[in-house]
């Protein structure tokens, strides 16, 4: 059974759009393994600050179809579909990994360039999965988020109250 790892960040009514996109989450993929949440800088923008984490779960079911679901849960957050890249989110759930599969197909790839392109992806995946190894360099995530230049690392690990409930 395949091991997925989403991305989620929100930095618009943030402690509501994870507490609640988790609660979804779980509905769709059962028991769930989440990382610590992270406040993270705006990367290419200017705004308010995000959480970001990762979590990892089960799945029997094709990736297109995790995505398709993930498409879903933005949706019903706000999310607009033809958002800009570089700007203010309700939530953002991008399928980062999926088993060992390598998938360039359209808007799905996988594994995601940003795992290793942000400390907001590759610290929280570090954390929860150390000794998996990247499908392409084959490289752990503890060795990559060793190797990633931390100099103008803008993100803190935080404990919002709700998350003891989730």
């Amino acid at each position: 059974m395949p091991i997925g790892y989403i991305s989620v960040g929100s930095n618009i009514d943030r402690d509501h759009n994870v507490r609640s996109s988790l609660s979804a989450l779980k509905q769709h993929f059962g028991e769930l393994v989440l990382s610590s949440i992270y406040e993270t800088a705006p990367v290419g923008f200017t705004g308010d600050p995000f959480y970001n984490l990762i979590v990892g779960f089960s799945a029997e079911c094709p990736a297109k179809t995790v995505a398709k679901a993930l498409r879903q849960i933005e949706l019903d957050h706000g999310r607009s579909r033809d958002s800009q890249k570089f700007s203010a989110r309700t939530l953002d759930l991008d399928l980062v990994l999926y088993g060992d599969f390598i998938i360039n197909d359209g808007r799905l790839q996988i594994p995601r360039d940003e795992i290793v392109k942000y400390a907001f992806v590759l610290e929280p995946l570090a954390e929860i999965a150390p000794d998996l190894q990247h499908p392409i360099s084959h490289a752990t995530y503890a060795a990559l988020w060793a190797a990633f230049d931390k100099q103008n690392l803008q993100q803190v690990r935080v404990q919002p109250d709700w998350l003891q409930s989730v």
